[in-house]
């Protein structure tokens, strides 16, 4: 069994996973979510780590309601919240978006401690 392979039998485990496609020389893990999944990153990472790589950058799309004057992200369908950093154009979209829901694409960066806060860096914010 390859590392890659390893890998990718993992991530297809979760419920909600539609298809993965590891690549170890690219490192990089695409991951296909079905719509309605609660799938959390850090539940990737951890199988990334148990599997003897470590997790990078991960780019996602996150729908939910924006929060607390543009600084969070509640996750729609769970109870999960992100801290949002964004640049300034970015941010001003987010104030105007408090209290709506929206899809938010950005990058998590996962930490040591796979329990900490991970903030989520916006790239753009649509309706």
């Amino acid at each position: 069994m390859t590392c890659a392979y390893a890998v990718r039998v993992a991530l297809m485990k979760f419920p909600g996973v539609e298809s993965a496609d590891v690549s170890l020389n690219k490192g990089l893990a695409t991951v296909k979510l079905k719509p309605g999944n609660t799938i959390r990153p850090s539940e990737f990472w951890e199988a990334i780590r148990k599997n003897g790589n470590t997790p990078k950058a991960t780019r996602v799309t996150v729908r939910g309601e924006v929060e607390a004057g543009g600084a969070q992200l509640k996750v729609s369908g769970s109870n999960e919240v992100f801290k949002l950093n964004a640049a300034p154009a970015v941010a001003s979209q987010l104030k105007n978006a408090v209290g709506k829901v929206v899809s938010v694409e950005g990058t998590l960066t996962p930490v040591k401690d796979l329990k900490a806060a991970v903030p989520l860096e916006v790239q753009t914010v649509r309706p």
